[in-house]
Order: C-alpha cells, then sequence, then structure tokens
C-alpha cells in the first residue's frame, strides 16, 4: 500500500481522505500538511493511519506519494525549497499549473502528474481525469471511483474547464427554491422539493446507453412544461454565452 502525503487539506484534500479510509479493506497510511491546521487536526483524530505532519517537508520525506492541493496563488510560498526525490508520485491538483512548471518550481525528476479529482471522490464516485497516464496515480483514482487519462494537457484543460460549471449547478437549484420561497412556499420546503426534483437526475445520468440529448428528450412532453423553460430560457443566446464563459476560462487555464 502507497503512503499518501497531502499538501493542502481543504475540500478536496478531505475529500481524498475520507475515499481513501472509509472505502473498507487496508487503508493506505496518509501523511497531511500542517495547512488547514483544524481539518488535518480533525483527520488525524478520525482515522488511526492519518498523522499531521510538522512541515511541507515531512510530508514528502514520509510518502511515496505526494498530492498537491494548494491554492494555486499560494504555491511558491507553499513548495518553496521542497526536495522531491526521483522515486516518488507527483500528483498536482493545482488548475492551470502544467507539469513542467511544477516540474521546475521543484527541480524534481520524478514523475508529475496532474489530476481531477471532485468532491465526490469521498463516496468514491468520481471519475477523475489524469494527465498523464501513470500507473500509481491511475491506481490511486482507480480506488476513488475511476479515472480517465487523457492524450495531453490541451485535452486535460478542456475537462478542467468543465468542472468550473460545478458550483453553477448549485447555485440554479437555489435560485429555483428561492423563486419558489417568493411565491409563498416555505423555504424549507421548497429546498427539499428541489433536491428531492435533481437528485433523480443523477439516477438518470448512470443510463449510459442513451445520450445527453437523449435523457433530455425522454424527459419532454413536445409543448410541455419542460420544453417550454428549456427553449425560452435556455435558448441560443444562454448558450453561446455559456459557451464563451468556458471559451474564456480554457484561455486562462491555458
Amino acid at each position: 500500500m502507497q503512503r499518501i502525503g497531502i499538501i493542502g487539506v481543504g475540500e478536496i484534500g478531505r475529500a481524498i481522505v475520507a475515499g481513501l479510509c472509509d472505502g473498507g479493506g487496508e487503508s493506505p497510511e496518509v501523511f497531511l500538511s500542517p495547512r488547514g491546521a483544524r481539518a488535518a487536526a480533525e483527520l488525524s483524530a478520525r482515522y488511526e493511519g492519518v498523522q499531521v505532519c510538522a512541515g511541507n517537508q515531512e510530508v514528502v520525506d514520509r510518502s511515496d506519494v505526494v498530492i498537491i492541493a494548494v491554492r494555486v496563488p499560494d504555491r511558491h510560498e507553499a513548495l518553496a525549497g521542497l526536495r522531491v526525490d526521483g522515486g516518488k508520485t507527483v500528483i498536482s491538483l493545482m488548475a492551470g499549473v502544467g507539469n513542467d512548471e511544477l516540474r521546475r518550481m521543484l527541480a524534481t525528476d520524478a514523475a508529475v502528474v496532474r489530476a481531477i479529482p471532485l468532491p465526490s471522490v469521498r463516496e468514491r464516485s468520481c471519475i477523475t481525469v489524469t494527465f498523464p497516464s501513470h500507473p500509481v496515480a491511475d491506481a490511486l483514482f482507480e480506488r476513488l471511483g475511476g479515472t480517465q487519462p487523457v492524450a495531453d494537457e490541451a485535452a486535460f484543460n478542456v475537462f478542467s474547464a468543465l468542472t468550473g460549471t460545478l458550483t453553477t449547478q448549485y447555485w440554479y437549484l437555489a435560485t429555483l427554491a428561492s423563486w419558489a420561497a417568493g411565491q409563498g412556499i416555505d423555504s424549507a420546503v421548497a429546498d427539499r422539493y428541489v433536491r428531492g426534483l435533481f437528485q433523480g437526475i443523477g439516477r438518470s445520468l448512470s443510463d449510459g446507453t442513451r445520450s445527453l440529448h437523449q435523457l433530455a428528450a425522454d424527459h419532454e412532453t413536445p409543448n410541455g412544461s419542460n420544453e417550454r423553460i428549456r427553449t425560452t430560457w435556455f435558448g441560443p443566446a444562454n448558450s453561446a454565452a455559456l459557451g464563451k464563459a468556458l471559451d474564456d476560462l480554457l484561455a486562462d487555464l491555458k
């Protein structure tokens, strides 16, 4: 079992630890940086094999796989002076930071892999995009729900841009619940109903035999309510605006 080190214990770092340690079977040893001290201490108290290190260099020294999950603006401060020997595997979760740039920052010839895990790795239900394909990184994320290696960083950046739409989905649902509350529905009741309404979408998405467009069509009645909202609100103008926002994000990620 590989020893896992995580530098930057934010939401994704916490989700990775939970996914690794709650999945049954043998859990790896996990070494956490003191960055995000409160979260790191909570994880260490919850899981027997999780330890908080005194500093980032100790995380590196005690680990076979080093996951870098710091915020991009904090990367120089967090990684300055780290020594990473060539026998380790470094997995970067930093959006917009290429493998060559990170390898130069660390002055290492270790294997460097980019990855895009999402919070659902906590439940081991997330497909994680990686580049390049690497047996150690791919095996780690297979354990957390599955892996999707891509051919180059250009493709990786496209998937990275897609993840930028995640919180928009939550905001969309919150807007629906707020609208209902504005119509006189109790806000807690509206919230509960919207959650239940869209949990069904998650289940239907597991049907890989139907395309996304087919799923939409299967849930519409011609001239019905769903078709009306889709064609009047999410029409060509809004579709183009979403595409433009993704184009701009992709340009920044490059």
